[in-house]
Order: C-alpha cells, then sequence, then structure tokens
C-alpha cells in the first residue's frame, strides 16, 4: 500500500529570489478554515505591510497568492498543523524543510513572524531585529507576532525597520 503524505493546510506562496519570505510557526484555526494566511481579523499581517510600505496597496487575506507581485512570499514550519504554538504536536515544526526551501529558492530576506518561530528554526533565543545570522545569502529577521493573541507584546517598529530593509535591496 502506498503512503500519502499529509497535504498541507496552507500552500507555500515561493519562488526563486524572491526579496522576502515571511515565515509563522503554523497557520491558526481562522486561517486554516478561511484557507489563507494570517486570515484572522484581529491580525495585524495585512494592515502592517500596507502601512510599512512592503506592499503598495493593502491586500485581504484571501489575495495572498498575489505577494510574489511585490517580491514577497509565504511559508510556516508547521505545514501540516494548525492551531496556537501551545497546541501543536512536539513535532509539528519542520526546521530541516524550511532551510531547504531557503535554500533552493534564496530570497534575499527571511522574515520570521515571531520569536516563537524564529527559536524553532534557529535553536536559540533571539531577539526582535536584524539576525546577525544567515542562511548562505538569506538575511534573517525576526520580527513581534501579528497575532491578536500576542497584542501585549507588538511593536510595529521592527516591522518598519524590515521594511527600510527591503526597499533598499530594489
Amino acid at each position: 500500500m502506498q503512503s500519502h503524505p499529509r497535504p498541507h493546510v496552507l500552500p507555500d506562496v515561493l519562488r526563486p529570489r524572491l526579496g522576502m519570505v515571511f515565515c509563522g510557526t503554523a497557520p491558526s484555526r481562522a486561517s486554516a478554515a478561511a484557507g489563507a494566511y494570517y486570515a484572522n481579523p484581529g491580525n495585524y499581517f495585512w494592515r502592517t505591510l500596507a502601512a510599512t510600505g512592503l506592499i503598495p496597496e493593502p491586500l485581504a487575506a484571501g489575495e495572498f497568492r498575489r505577494l510574489p507581485e511585490f517580491g514577497i512570499g509565504l511559508t510556516d514550519l508547521a505545514k501540516h498543523h494548525s492551531g496556537n504554538d501551545d497546541e501543536l504536536p512536539r513535532d509539528a515544526f519542520d526546521a530541516r524543510a524550511l532551510k531547504r526551501k531557503i535554500a533552493r529558492h534564496a530570497p534575499r530576506l527571511l522574515a520570521f513572524t515571531s520569536k516563537n518561530a524564529a527559536r524553532a528554526a534557529l535553536g536559540h533565543a533571539v531577539d526582535y531585529g536584524a539576525q546577525t545570522e544567515t542562511w548562505g545569502s538569506t538575511a534573517l529577521w525576526v520580527l513581534p507576532s501579528p497575532s491578536g493573541q500576542a497584542r501585549r507584546f507588538w511593536n510595529v517598529a521592527p516591522w518598519q525597520a524590515l521594511a527600510q530593509a527591503f526597499r533598499a535591496l530594489r
């Protein structure tokens, strides 16, 4: 009997040589139900992209497949699970798969959309902002989570700094 791999909760939005890829931990239940990244209405992701100038026009979560038009991609560490980080199985995060994707697609920047995502991928504590560590030619960034559940940690300044670095690449 042939084994079939579990489908991804949300598809990767990747292509070679993007300017930047955002990586979260796992889709929320709202995002999984909507079939779109950062779909919870309380999530700051989409409005922050527009407010910081990372994208030139506001987009709805359902328009996530348009991000490569602006040099941006999306992925998650947990491709087969959804929910809050504390609800995910211990083996949900696949840092090796993420590293392979980043090596294959070689974006200029990889921005983790939470400290949890960065710690899981990098294997150590991190601070917000640009990291000294790189993955090949890809610079790494850590951002405050845009999730409404992480509102007490929200700070747009690292997102603004990322937007400035992204513009400098163009």
